[in-house]
């Protein structure tokens, strides 16, 4: 899978973690974005180390996984957001 799809991935991937876990975030759509772009990464690297799928295939798994990716990414930012305000 080429970088322009992992980027339509991790817009998918962000989108979904944004409805999955809603809220204010100080970064609005763009830190979405770019959270959803490296939990593609994260979700895709971590599912093919688990042997749940593969980083070379789009489908529902590769979907799954980086919205997991996502959503973990976007926790972990709330929290680090919150600690440090």
């Amino acid at each position: 899978m080429g970088i322009i799809s992992w980027i339509v991935l991790g817009l998918i991937a962000g989108a979904l973690a944004k409805w999955i876990m809603p809220g204010k975030d100080d970064g609005g759509f763009i830190i979405t974005i770019l959270l959803g772009i490296a939990g593609a990464f994260v979700g895709g690297y971590l599912g093919s180390l688990l042997g749940i799928g593969s980083v070379g295939d789009l489908s529902v798994i590769s979907i799954l996984t980086a919205t997991a990716g996502a959503f973990l990414l976007l926790f972990l930012y709330r929290q680090f957001k919150k600690t440090g305000s």
